[in-house]
Formats: C-alpha cells, structure tokens, sequence
C-alpha cells in the first residue's frame, strides 16, 4: 500500500547538565575546580533510504526522539554525548514544518541527511567559571533544552514518464505489457488506487526508463474530487507525459474533450504541471469504432503541434512504436537537475523551530505565569543551588527582559512566578538574587488548575 503522507513528532536530547566539583588530592587541603561539562544532545536527521517507496511505517510509529546528554563528572571529565536519532525515508520526499507550512527541504536523491532538531549544548562546569579573583567557583550550567517539532512528511514518487488519462482508458493495462509492473486491471474506474511504478526496457545498451501510472482523473480533480489533489503532486516530478484516451469513446465521452478537461485539470492545479510535454495514446482501437474514432482524434489534436499514436494495449498494438517515442522525446529534453547526495553523502540543516515571543499572564489565584523560548532556556541553564548561581539566574532573566515585563506587567514585591516547572517569589530590588522556593500542596494543586485549558 502506498502511503504518500504522514505527520511525525521529533524530539533532539537535552543538553546534560554541568556540575560543581573540586579536586580532591592527599596532602591538597583545598584543590581548584574540577567540574566536567555535561554532554551533549542527540540531533534528529532525516536521510534518504532508495529500498523504501512509503511511508506506511510513520503511521505505525509517529514519534522519534534522540538521547539526552549525560551530566559532567569530577576530575574535568565530559558527560557522555547522547545518540542521535536516524529516521529513514523514501527518496523522494518533501518535509514541511506542520505548524508554519514552510518547505524544509526536499529529499529528492539518495544518501542525503536532513538535521531537523538540533540536540542541546552541554552546560559547562564550574572550571569554567574560576577567575583570579573567584577561584572556587560555586556555580555550573544546566544543560540547553530539547528542539521539539512536528513534521508533515509528503512523498512524490520519482519516474521520467507519467502515464495520466481518465478512469479506465486502459493506463494500468499499458504499463503491465511494458514493464514487470502488475497493477491490478478491471473493467470499471477507479481500479488504481495508488501509482504503480514500472522499467520500460527497450532494444540496446542503457535504453530504459521508469514510467509512472498514475490513478484516474477526473474533472475538480485539482480541488480534490476522486482524490486527484493526491496523485496530481506525484506528476510533478515527471520529465514526460503520456496521455492516454479512449478512442473507442465506450464511455460515450470525446476524446478530445477528455483531453482539454485533464489539462485543465492540470493547469489549475500549477506547479508547472501544464508545462510538461505530453505524447497523446489513442487507446482501444481493437474495439468497433476505434480505429475510426481515434483517426479523427488524433487529426485533430495533431493540428495543435501534439504528437499522437494509435494503440491497443490489449493487444500491443503500437505499443512499441509508442515506447520509442517516449525514449525519443526523452533525449531531447533537459536531464533530470542532479539532486545534492548522489555523489557523497550531503548534510542539510532545516530552519531551526520558531522560537516563541515572551509573554506575561496572571493565573485565576494571582500568579504571573512568564512563556517564551529565551525564557524558558535561561531557567533550564540555570544552578540553584549556590547563591552564586541564584545572581546568574537573576542576570539571565533580566537579559532576556523577563524582569522588565514582570515590571510593566504590575507585579510587586512577593507576587509569584511561575516559569516552566520552576517558581519563585519577584523582588523588586533587583540586586537581590530571586530564590526558587519550595510550593505547599495547596500551592501545587492550584498550578495544575492554573495550567489546565
């Protein structure tokens, strides 16, 4: 079964937290800093596998998350990184950020990795923080929070020709006397449900191509009637078209006016669909009339410049005249653009998540709740549990303009404040350092009530 889209959630690794440590050597009654850096984060990567074709799996398993960083250690030793995170997909596929829509890039050649969530920084030690001055430094860095995002996955498959027409013209007919491909083939529309892929192998060295069958179109189908809004987009990434119709008109239908009323299709739907060359298959004329019927078809739309080639897919009948033309017609147009990862292996980096503005709101029972990525990082980074780092805390709130909005916001001497899982009482001399105090029961029941939509 083909699935062509999927919405998958991804989670970097946390950053591992610094640590405050000395060294501790016989004979040394007071050794200097020695506090290792915490690790860091995993990274979550997107990279093209050519042996898959869907994304039925992200169905099954929609959230992805890589290994937090491990914390520092005494005697300067680093955390250990966390794991990254490797998801496989189809080449092929375009990834969009869920809540923006923005295009974050478009997998269309092997070997390429995509990093859609950074894995946080390690905190640094307290070595770190040992100046003249301050040589036993009681304060380290928490490590930077996890990117979390949620991705819109969309394959397109990849082939040099598209095969497009109405519902049952005969498309999978023509592909399954072509190639190995075996589609499933009935009388009534509607029988192809998903695009079949197949190799067309012609006569010579080198002399083949893939063809695409692409599911019945009908008209709306670029509004989404027959689902046409989901198999328009697989055409996209055709070099070539070939339009079959039924020239034996058994669905009491012009084939002409089937033909102006798919490319109308094609044109309102856009991406530069319309704009790619098209063979014209008169299909069935082994049937009563066809021959006839598909001579007048094809005179006509010859008269419009169109290349056009009675056929029977039944019975092969200027099917092969029809591959030729196919390769033909290939020769001349531009190759395929090479896509990045064919060669070596290639890095992309998406556009990191939005980060979110600050804001300030009072709870139903008084509190101010503080919201805001620079905010809620400088808490994660934040050591409380030194009066040193209580003054490094105060510091980074006011850089990210946290005290200044609690300020504008009305808040006064005691009022409390929550940010994140952390909450402390505001003072209005700002040369005390803000201390994060430990919620009484009540206080805690009342913060899920706040929290609640």
């Amino acid at each position: 079964m083909l699935v062509d889209e999927a919405v998958i959630s991804v989670r970097s690794g946390r950053g591992g937290n610094g640590i405050v440590s000395f060294r501790r050597e016989k004979f040394v009654p007071k050794g200097g800093p020695a506090g290792g850096d915490g690790g860091k984060g995993g990274d979550v990567l997107l990279y093209t596998d050519d042996q898959l074709s869907t994304l039925i799996d992200f169905r099954y398993a929609p959230r992805y998350a890589a290994e937090d960083g491990w914390p520092g250690q005494s005697s300067h030793k680093t955390g250990r990184h966390g794991a990254d995170c490797l998801i496989r997909v189809p080449v092929g596929t375009l990834v969009y950020d869920h809540e923006t829509g923005e295009l974050l890039a478009d997998l269309g050649g092997p070997r390429m990795k995509l990093l859609v969530a950074r894995g946080g920084r390690g905190g640094r030690g307290n070595v770190h923080f040992a100046t003249p001055s301050r040589q036993a430094p009681e304060v380290a860095e928490g490590g930077e929070p996890a990117q979390q995002r949620r991705l819109r996955l969309e394959l397109r498959l990849l082939a040099d020709v598209g095969v497009i027409g109405f519902p049952n013209v005969g498309k999978s007919t023509l592909i399954s006397v072509v190639s190995a491909a075996r589609p499933k083939v009935a009388d009534y529309p509607f029988t192809t449900l998903a695009p079949n892929l197949g190799v067309v192998s012609l006569p010579g060295v080198g002399r083949s191509f893939v063809l695409a069958d692409m599911p019945g179109l009908i008209v709306g189908a670029h509004e989404g009637a027959g689902l046409g809004d989901r198999f328009l987009k697989h055409i996209s990434r055709t070099r070539l078209l070939i339009h079959v119709l039924d020239a034996a008109a058994l669905e009491g239908r012009d084939p002409v006016e089937d033909f102006d009323a798919i490319n109308r299709e094609l044109a309102l739907f856009g991406e530069g669909l319309a704009d790619i060359p098209q063979i014209v298959a008169l299909n069935k004329v082994d049937l009563p009339d066809g021959r006839e019927f598909g001579a007048i078809a094809a005179e006509a739309l010859q008269a419009r410049g169109l290349e056009c080639h009675l056929i029977s897919a039944a019975t092969r009948e200027g099917v092969d005249r029809l591959m030729e033309a196919a390769w033909a017609k290939l020769a001349q147009l531009p190759a395929a653009e090479a896509q990045a990862g064919e060669g070596e292996e290639e890095l992309l980096i998406a556009a990191p998540p939005r980060e979110e503005p600050l804001t300030i709101e009072v709870t139903e029972s008084g509190a101010f709740r503080v919201c805001g990525t620079a905010a809620e990082r400088a808490v994660a980074r934040a050591y409380m549990q030194s009066r040193e780092g209580l003054a490094a805390f105060h510091e980074a709130l006011r850089r990210a303009g946290v005290l200044d909005a609690l300020k504008q916001a009305g808040a006064v001497e005691g009022d409390t404040v929550r940010l994140g899982k952390t909450e402390f009482d505001y003072l209005e001399d700002d040369r005390e350092p803000i201390a994060p105090r430990r919620r009484t029961a009540k206080e805690r029941k009342q913060a899920r009530r706040d929290r609640t939509p």
